[in-house]
């Protein structure tokens, strides 16, 4: 018995302390941090800013007339009443022009009056109301001029070579009586200038025009000076002109394709001298109606040739056609920036004679403002658009290298 109770009382402690063990809280095991491994960001992309586009620099303001004043030279351009008349253009020429040259309005056929002619027995010069609207504007906005032309086989009346004026007889008259007319009509133009109070405007005036052939020859066709007169017309025309031209006026000889007719030129001017051996002119007209592809070594060639005679040259009837002759090219930016360093070229290397001495060279005149009025339109030749825009032409004839078509190369 006392062994059963100690059984049980050993059984008893055992359950207890079974008891006690399971109520004990076992501790929370330490929970080692796992580290954190740092999510590796997704990188955003530096935004690169979109380039601000940098605006082309701008040509700074310029007027043409001053760059030319600078070598002491006058710059050029011919000129209608639509043109003086209008606001737009007159602003635009006063602005880049200080020379003009009338396109048309002092030619023969538009200052020579048939019936009164008739009616006096003898040459009638008077003046058009365009070509006075043109003085007067001229002489109010202090603009020198040009004169152009007198003696020419173009656009003069063909009435003038016939007796009575009356070409319907087919008679020509003598070299006598067009030596008469001859002197009459440039003694008329000279004096009205001056009883009208123009002639201080002028600072030169084409005397004769055009009337030499690539080849040496005279012209002949359609020129009745020369067919009435002979070969000695130029002689006279020069000679009735320093009789009556105001000291202020040089006579001047013009004529186009210059550059091939270097020789002609050269040798014809020592024939208009007087007895006394001294010129009867005073300089030669280069009309430099030019292309983009012509050669300026060759053009620069003639120049320095002429020069050499001590004349005055003047470039007389600028523009450059993009292309060449027959051969013309779209205006677009290859071809207006070969235009505007053609351009360039041709002024550097007017000016630098200029400066030097070896050239006596006092105004440079453009055929026209904008390629819309041209006469060679089509060729694209002039310095500003038609929208009135400057173009290359216009920075290369202002000296501005960077904006002449140079960068385009």
């Amino acid at each position: 018995m006392k062994r059963v109770l100690t059984i049980c009382l050993a059984a008893c402690l055992f359950a207890c302390c079974l008891a006690g063990c399971s109520g004990k809280k076992e501790p929370t095991p330490e929970v080692t941090a796992t580290p954190t491994v740092a999510e590796t960001p997704t990188l955003t992309p530096t935004e690169v800013p979109s380039p601000t586009p940098t605006e082309a620099p701008k040509p700074p303001e310029v007027f043409l007339k001053d760059i030319f004043a600078e070598h002491g030279m006058k710059f050029g351009t011919c000129l209608t009443t639509q043109m003086s008349g209008n606001a737009n253009w007159s602003e635009l020429i006063l602005k880049h022009f200080s020379s003009v040259t009338m396109e048309n309005a002092m030619k023969p056929d538009y200052i020579l009056n048939r019936d009164k002619s008739i009616e006096k027995k003898d040459l009638v010069v008077e003046f058009n109301s365009d070509m006075i609207a043109m003085l007067d504007w001229a002489k109010a906005n202090n603009m020198a001029v040009r004169g152009h032309t007198l003696v020419w086989y173009s656009q003069t009346p063909q009435w003038i070579f016939y007796d009575n004026f009356d070409q319907n007889t087919g008679k020509l008259v003598s070299r006598e009586v067009m030596l008469k007319r001859m002197e009459s009509y440039i003694k008329q133009v000279f004096t009205k200038l001056q009883e009208a109070g123009y002639a201080d405007l002028f600072y030169a005036y084409d005397v004769v025009n055009e009337a030499w052939m690539e080849d040496g020859t005279m012209r002949k066709e359609y020129n009745n000076w020369y067919n009435i007169i002979g070969e000695d017309y130029i002689w006279h025309a020069f000679n009735f002109a320093k009789k009556y031209a105001p000291a202020n006026i040089a006579l001047f000889y013009n004529d186009y394709n210059e550059q091939f007719k270097t020789a002609t030129l050269e040798s014809f001017v020592k024939t208009l001298v007087d007895k006394d051996g001294k010129y009867l002119i005073d300089g030669i007209g280069l009309q430099a109606h030019l292309y983009t592809e012509d050669s300026l070594t060759e053009y620069f060639k003639m120049v320095d040739r002429l020069a050499e005679l001590g004349l005055k040259i003047e470039i007389t009837e600028l523009d450059v056609g993009l292309g060449r002759w027959q051969h013309i090219q779209k205006a677009n930016d290859d071809t207006l920036a070969t235009q505007g360093r053609f351009y360039y070229n041709l002024v550097e290397g007017i000016l630098q004679r200029k400066d030097a001495g070896t050239l006596n060279i006092d105004s440079l005149t453009v055929w026209g403002v904008t390629d819309g009025r041209s006469w060679r339109k089509e060729y694209s030749p002039l310095l500003f658009d038609a929208s009135f825009g400057k173009k290359p032409a216009f920075y290369g004839v202002a000296q501005l290298k960077d904006f002449a078509g140079f960068l385009s190369k």
